[in-house]
């Protein structure tokens, strides 16, 4: 019988508490073959937030040409912004931003790349030239009142290019919030980090006059070493991390790529550490469960699994 919660024993020099950026609405659901209904993406994250997550990113203004599965979004937002969660979107662009800042947003991320070869391929621009592209866009949204995020993606490795210099991730870094952003999300986006080099990154980052109150951290469990990349985070002192409920998502051009750190995977180390995160796990663990319904396969969470023999019994139709 696997118990419901982890034996809480506090290690030394860790956060009191941390706060979970839940990314599965968006960047989870933006990666499925098909798309998800708005009705279901919508009681998704309502569920989300019942269970105690206080920052569910709830979805993205680009193009519908470039992302259908997020072409709801005008339809979308107006059925969870009565949520009482910070709600973040995504906007690529000033033509995103006006989208989303005349429904009320007033959370934004802007998503550059600390790489060449990722950020022609993502938007089809250089790295400065997309640091140029996002400065009217911070701005404004600053104007307007609103929270900027800078997602980084390729922190770590590039599927192109290789290991990634921690310099050339700095000074990226660096521009982003020179613009203006208020957060910064570093992304091991093909899952390629380890723990010194998680280490290596926040000290350099520091050591530029980047504060570790700004940083939060997104790690892909590619080579499963998301939650030790996280302790590693955590022991620097970071108290924000990405995650996504049940697992879901990765990057369409990492194809081994597991997905996201999963949010359950996440709490239950936390609540081992004896970190606080205002998350129910049996709540959370429900969510993704239905959810995992919806889809039509398995969560690829371990502590789904582990909590939930309902989900369990989908593992006989896996191939």
């Amino acid at each position: 019988m696997t118990p419901g919660l982890p034996m809480s024993v506090p290690a030394p020099g860790l956060p009191a508490r941390v706060r979970i950026h839940e990314v599965g609405a968006r960047d989870g659901l933006q990666n499925e073959q098909t798309v998800i209904p708005t009705e279901v993406k919508a009681e998704f994250i309502r569920r989300l937030a019942d269970a105690g997550l206080d920052t569910v990113e709830a979805t993205s203004f680009v193009h519908p040409k470039w992302v259908p599965q997020l072409a709801d979004a005008e339809r979308l937002f107006p059925l969870v912004s009565d949520l009482d969660a910070r709600l973040p979107v995504l906007v690529p662009n000033e033509r995103g931003l006006d989208r989303a800042l005349a429904l009320g947003a007033d959370r934004i991320a802007v998503f550059g790349s600390a790489t060449e070869s990722f950020a022609k391929a993502n938007l089809n621009r250089t790295v400065d030239e997309a640091l140029a592209m996002f400065a009217p866009v911070v701005a404004r949204a600053k104007d307007a009142g609103a929270h900027v995020r800078g997602y980084l993606s390729m922190c770590f490795g590039d599927p192109w290019e290789g290991p990634v210099p921690v310099p050339q991730v700095v000074r990226v870094c660096r521009a982003l919030l020179d613009q203006g952003c208020d957060e910064l999300s570093l992304g091991d986006t093909i899952g390629v980090a380890t723990p010194g080099h998680v280490t290596a990154l926040l000290t350099a980052l520091n050591e530029a006059g980047v504060g570790t109150d700004v940083i939060g951290v997104h790690f892909h469990d590619t080579y499963g070493q998301a939650l030790a990349n996280t302790l590693a985070a955590l022991q620097h002192g970071v108290t924000t991390i990405d995650a996504s409920a049940g697992g879901l998502g990765g990057c369409p051009y990492a194809k081994s790529a597991t997905g996201n750190l999963a949010t359950e995977d996440l709490v239950w180390m936390l609540q081992g550490l004896g970190i606080e995160t205002g998350v129910d796990l049996d709540r959370l663990t429900a969510t993704s469960v239905w959810m995992a319904e919806q889809l039509g396969r398995p969560s690829p969470s371990r502590t789904v699994r582990a909590l939930s023999p309902s989900l369990g019994s989908h593992d006989s139709h896996k191939e």
